[in-house]
Order: structure tokens, then sequence, then C-alpha cells
């Protein structure tokens, strides 16, 4: 059966991965001419962690982490205000968490496709015809495809989603915040930096620093803001809503790289009726986007990827593996998109009140109970990978 993936992120590349080892012949198209360099430090834990070690991905994404001893907030002087040990939070999640960049996760997932997975960058889809027993593809480079299933992996703005759903406005909810990440070489911003994730004690916005190998730093803001529009001049942007915050903050921006190296975008979720519709569905962020005030959304999208390929691998149907995916799926990613809704006020607190308030939680987080209390409040309920997904498959099928 061949399967067609838009999208080379971390959930297609997560599926090309897992559909590969379980048989299927897999097609992957990327818009991008290569993989993206922009992204952000993210904390990996939860399903996605269990799918990876179960793909056997997980000894790589172990050399590519990096060491986090403690998220700490500090004020504009540097003073450290409050702050949140890794140690224990990872404890909550028995020890299973590993913090990395997101251009690093791709890359331990790219680097585990077989020769057998056709990888196109530089590749879209331009036409496509749903068929009762599959998709046909006409692609960017002239190419034509039949194939038995399209799986729409291709982001919060999926064009996938748009061509055989509708427009994006009918499913995406904005959550009122922009969100930017960079890297950048600063050695005295490093130095002060330290080990561990430094954020601004801030309201409406902050940013954030993990320091990097080679003298590098990696930047990390989030600012409230009513209109999701981008930013004509991200780079000015940037440097002109965060400028005030104090610290290493104007180093850092005066730092800042060209608007093509900046992540930058909204921060909103996707929430559908349906993620399938005949031999199209839909995958990570273009149907299940949580948000990064949920915090989980690579994991999601990697065991979201291996529940897909599972349901894909265990039902005698393409439409009932579709339906065994969402039935399975859908409530795990609905309840982060509440827990993100829900932890708005505490990522990013909109008063001083709430800033004390969040101080107050992070100080008190070292008692017994209380640290399994503020890592639920912030993660929500654990989430193990459904029963029928755990057992790793030998063998490709055929």
């Amino acid at each position: 059966m061949k399967i067609v993936v838009c999208g080379a992120g971390i959930a297609g590349l997560a599926l090309a991965q897992r559909l590969d080892t379980l048989g299927f012949e897999v097609v992957v198209v990327e818009k991008a001419p290569g993989p993206r360099p922009q992204g952000y430090m993210i904390d990996f834990f939860g399903p996605g962690y269990d799918a990876a070690e179960v793909m056997g991905v997980l000894p790589r994404l172990r050399e590519l982490s990096h060491r986090v001893d403690e998220a700490r907030y500090v004020d504009a002087r540097g003073r450290r205000r409050a702050g949140l040990d890794y140690d224990r939070f990872a404890r909550t999640v028995g020890g299973r968490l590993l913090s990395i960049m997101r251009p690093d996760l791709e890359q331990a997932l790219r680097e585990h496709l077989s020769d057998r997975v056709d990888l196109r960058y530089s590749t879209s889809i331009a036409e496509l015809d749903e068929r009762p027993d599959g998709v046909g593809l006409r692609l960017t480079d002239g190419s034509e495809l039949e194939a038995a299933l399209l799986v729409g992996a291709d982001g919060i703005h999926s064009r996938v989603r748009e061509a055989v759903f509708g427009e994006e406005q009918r499913f995406i909810r904005y959550l009122g915040f922009h969100t930017a990440a960079y890297v950048f070489t600063e050695p005295a911003v490093r130095a002060e930096i330290g080990d561990g994730f430094c954020l601004t004690d801030s309201t409406d916005r902050l940013m954030g620093f993990y320091t990097l190998p080679d003298e590098r730093v990696a930047a990390f803001a989030v600012h409230r803001t009513p209109d999701p529009a981008p930013p004509e001049d991200v780079r000015a942007a940037v440097r002109g809503i965060y400028g005030s915050l104090g610290w290493v903050v104007p180093r850092a921006l005066d730092a800042c790289p060209p608007a093509e190296e900046i992540y930058y975008d909204e921060v909103s979720q996707i929430r559908m009726p349906e993620w399938s519709r005949g031999r199209v569905t839909l995958l990570g962020d273009s149907c299940q986007a949580v948000s990064l005030l949920a915090g989980m959304g690579a994991s999601l999208a990697v065991a979201g990827a291996h529940v897909l390929a599972e349901s894909l691998a265990g039902e005698d149907t393409v439409e009932a593996a579709l339906r065994r995916y969402e039935r399975e799926w859908r409530p795990v990613a609905e309840e982060k998109q509440r827990v993100g809704r829900r932890g708005a006020r505490i990522f990013l607190p909109d008063s001083r009140w709430m800033l004390w308030a969040r101080r107050i939680a992070l100080r008190l987080s070292g008692l017994p109970g209380v640290e399994r209390y503020i890592a639920a409040s912030l993660t929500g309920k654990p989430v193990p990978l459904p029963e029928s997904a755990v057992a790793a498959r030998g063998g490709r099928r055929g």
C-alpha cells in the first residue's frame, strides 16, 4: 500500500519512519528546499517519548538533548525571582524527559528513515483527485502519484486541510499570542545565562534563553496581541516589542538575525469535527495543534503518528484504521488543548497579581505533593500510548 505524507516536520517524519518499518510504501513531499533550521527548545516527554522508544529513536534523541537544571525566572536586573527544578519535574514523569531543539528532533527522525522512504524536498501538491479507493496527486515538480491514503502533516496552516476540509478560519482558534525564536552567538550573554533555562519574570511578554554548544544561545519569545496577523517586518517587530525587558534582552536583540532565520507564528489551536474524509487524513498540528501553552505539541505529533501507523497496520481497511486512529487519539489531543487554554495566564501572566501567584506556586513546588500538582497543572493528566500501539511489531508487511 502506498501512502503519501505531505510535510517533513516532526509528525510527517515520525509517521514515515513507522509506516516504513511496518512495510508500507511511503512518499514524503515537503515544500521547503531542505530541513528547516528554525525552531526552539522543547521539553519532550509523555506519549511521544514512549513512542520514540518503541521506534528506536530514543538513544539518538538523548545524544542530541541538552542538560537543563532549572527553569529560572529573573527580573530586569537578572535577579532570580522563582524557578522550577527540572530534576523534580522529571521525577513526576518517571525521569522520562528530554530537552531538545526542534530541528534536532527532526534530525533524529530523519536519520532513522530507511532508503526505502522517498523523501522529496522542494515539492508540494499542486492538485489532488479524491477517489473511493485512493487519491490521485499531481505534484509541483510535474510528477503524478496514485496513493491509497494521503496524510496531511503540513502544520497549523495546512494546505491539505484547506483543499479537502475548507478554509483555515473555520478551524483555527487564535489564543491571543505571537511567538518567535532564533539562535545567536554572544559569549557574554551565554556566560550570564549559565546552565538552565532563563526567562524574564514579566507580564504580557517574555523572553527565554537556553545555552547551546559553540557559544550559541537559543532565544524564545512570546507576547500578547489581539491581532493574529504577523508583522510585515518580523525582525523589527521582535526588537521593538521586547526591547525594554532589561537584563540580557537588549544584547540578545542586538544579535537578532535576519527575518528569514527567525521562527515566527501566531499561537493557535486547531479544532475540527473530523480528522479524516475519504482517503485523506490529517496528523499533528494540521488537526490537533495544542499550542506551545500546552507544552506537548512535539510529543503528541510523534505519538499520534505512531497511533496512526499502528492503526493502518492493525485494521483490514483504511477506513477502519482511520476511525480507530481518531477514536483513540482525539480525546488525548482535546484534553491537552484544554490544558493549554487553562494554563495561558500561568504561562504568561497578564497582571502583577498573576505574576506573584506564579512565583508563590513555584516556590512551593519543592514541598511533598506540591510538585506533582504543579506538574499536572502545566501538562495535564499523564497519557500513555494506547495498548494497541505499545508493542513493537517485527518485520515488514508483505
